[in-house]
């Protein structure tokens, strides 16, 4: 069977990358630490590494039970794995919320604009006059020592343990409602309760991201699972499929994060 049939074409080189991440622990005995995966890579991950009588295992951590990025870790099934395996460091600063506004998207650029990588980089979180990030164990130095400031804030970066880390569960609010197709524009529409023309608008300027990615075409095709954000308005997902109606009609159960 194609194993590639399940999923999409741009996926095709992550799956490569999977198969040769299994292949190597299985010749070496050794485990394999991934760099931070997205939730949509780290589904492909679990989907790939075979079933519960299989010889390798798989461990997602990223900081806590509820960041969103992680990194993973293959191993030999025996393989005993600890939190201190991940190789995961929370970096933490303070600024002056009440003179400067900080946003995640700022945050982000900054960290980028240094030259890391964004697979180095795990949750982020700016709220309160306090920037959180949890980074790669091996880059966390480098990064204490040349980021000094973000806009007009200075920062000055500390190790912090992983239990300050503020990440929280996130709350997924469930909607129920028939559409006529996957398309992206119909699914963007309907969850934004917004025109039909607007989602267009949104998708072609580039607002919008599927599983991380921009999608520029308004008939893309979702797929349960499928994560989704529209700039401006928040994240949401598709559950999933409950079948059609008897006026073909799709059912269909997506969520909003709130």
């Amino acid at each position: 069977m194609d194993i590639y049939q399940h999923f999409r074409k741009d996926e095709e080189a992550f799956i490569d990358q999977v198969f040769s991440w299994r292949e190597q622990v299985s010749k070496s005995f050794q485990l394999k630490l991934t760099d931070f995966l997205d939730p949509r890579e780290q589904q492909i991950v679990d989907m790939l590494m075979g079933t519960k009588e299989s010889d390798i295992q798989v461990m997602f951590f990223g900081g806590n039970p509820h960041t969103e990025r992680k990194r993973a870790i293959i191993a030999p099934f025996y393989e005993q794995i600890a939190e201190k395996d991940f190789q995961l460091t929370m970096l933490q600063t303070k600024f002056q919320s009440k003179f400067v506004s900080l946003t995640h998207r700022d945050a982000m650029g900054a960290f980028l604009s240094l030259g890391i990588k964004r697979k180095k980089l795990g949750d982020i979180l700016v709220e309160d006059g306090i920037i959180q990030i949890v980074v790669a164990e091996e880059i966390a130095a480098y990064v204490m020592a040349n980021l000094n400031a973000i806009k007009k804030a200075t920062l000055q970066l500390e190790e912090k343990p992983l239990d300050f880390l503020q990440v929280k569960q996130l709350n997924w609010e469930e909607t129920e409602s028939t559409v006529s197709s996957l398309r992206l524009d119909t699914i963007v529409k309907e969850i934004y309760r917004i025109s039909r023309k607007d989602a267009a608008e949104y998708i072609k300027k580039m607002y919008v991201k599927v599983n991380f990615k921009v999608v520029e075409d308004g008939k893309f095709q979702l797929q349960e699972g499928d994560l989704i954000s529209l700039r401006g308005k928040g994240r949401s997902k598709v559950v999933e499929v409950r079948g059609k109606t008897k006026k073909d009609k799709l059912k269909l159960t997506t969520a909003i994060l709130k």
